[in-house]
């Protein structure tokens, strides 16, 4: 008898489920509560309802700059990964060449290489260089790191595109551009469209490496570490957080809704 369809396994399993529910999202229902707290200190009780944290954020300068800058790099350098992931996952599927497992296992290496010490490489190869500290250093090394996790997205998508209908626009007189944009293009949106989203989160998110190339515009993470070192500045990086949250998890269900009515429209699995 298989333990997990028992009546106790089956409880033991739901209850489980619930903690693991309860452990990850109990930090940001705790979080959206504070972020109303009429304190500079959060903790409980609570000392009344208030706005007024929300209103202070939008009126900081610094704060808005930061996640301005943050935004941008993260746009740039999620189209820059998405691009160079397109064409190296054609590559890797649709040409044989020598070395290929080498190339691979090297697109793929940021994925094992520590965020600091890939940092603390791309410090020392800008100053021999030469190339100051700025966006897009940042942007530079955000590419870097999202470009294998475009890379995991697109390959799966573009090994499921039987490469007979390449041929045949081939045969019938479309060259490999007009190939790709007519045929496929439109077969790997979905996975072009969810390797962005992936690219601009890590990159919005990301403060490792942005924190050895960054130069005088900050990103948020940077920001928000520097604030957390003051206490007065605390409730505005709490709801400012909440602010982030809440509008990745809009973008999250957004595209998960239109990636499904894409693949149908596509006819493709995995609707």
């Amino acid at each position: 008898m298989d333990v997990a369809l028992s009546k106790n396994g089956s409880r033991f399993l739901r209850v489980f489920f619930a903690s693991v529910i309860v452990f990850l999202y109990a930090p940001i229902v705790i979080l959206v509560i504070f972020s109303f707290n009429n304190s500079e200190v959060p903790s409980f009780p609570l000392s009344g309802f208030t706005l007024h944290w929300y209103r202070e954020f939008v009126t900081n300068a610094d704060l808005r700059g930061a996640l301005e800058t943050s935004a941008l790099i993260a746009a740039l350098s999620s189209i820059g990964a998405v691009l160079l992931g397109v064409l190296a996952s054609i590559a890797l599927v649709r040409r044989r060449f020598r070395g290929k497992a080498s190339v691979s296992a090297l697109l793929l290496s940021p994925l094992v290489i520590p965020y600091v010490v890939f940092g603390i490489s791309l410090l020392l190869l800008f100053h021999t260089l030469g190339i100051p500290r700025s966006i897009l250093t940042v942007m530079i090394g955000h590419i870097v790191i999202s470009l294998p996790y475009a890379i995991l997205v697109i390959m799966p998508r573009l090994q499921q595109i039987d490469v007979s209908l390449e041929e045949a626009a081939f045969d019938l007189g479309a060259g490999r551009i007009r190939t790709f944009w007519s045929i496929t293009l439109p077969l790997i949106l979905p996975a072009v469209v969810s390797a962005f989203l992936i690219a601009f989160t890590t990159s919005f998110d990301e403060y490792a490496v942005a924190s050895f190339v960054v130069g005088t515009r900050v990103t948020f993470p940077i920001y928000l570490y520097s604030a957390l070192r003051f206490p007065n500045q605390l409730p505005q990086v709490i709801a400012v957080a909440v602010v982030v949250i809440t509008i990745s998890l809009v973008v999250v269900v957004a595209s998960e809704v239109g990636r499904r009515v894409l693949e149908r429209r596509l006819g493709t699995p995995g609707a």
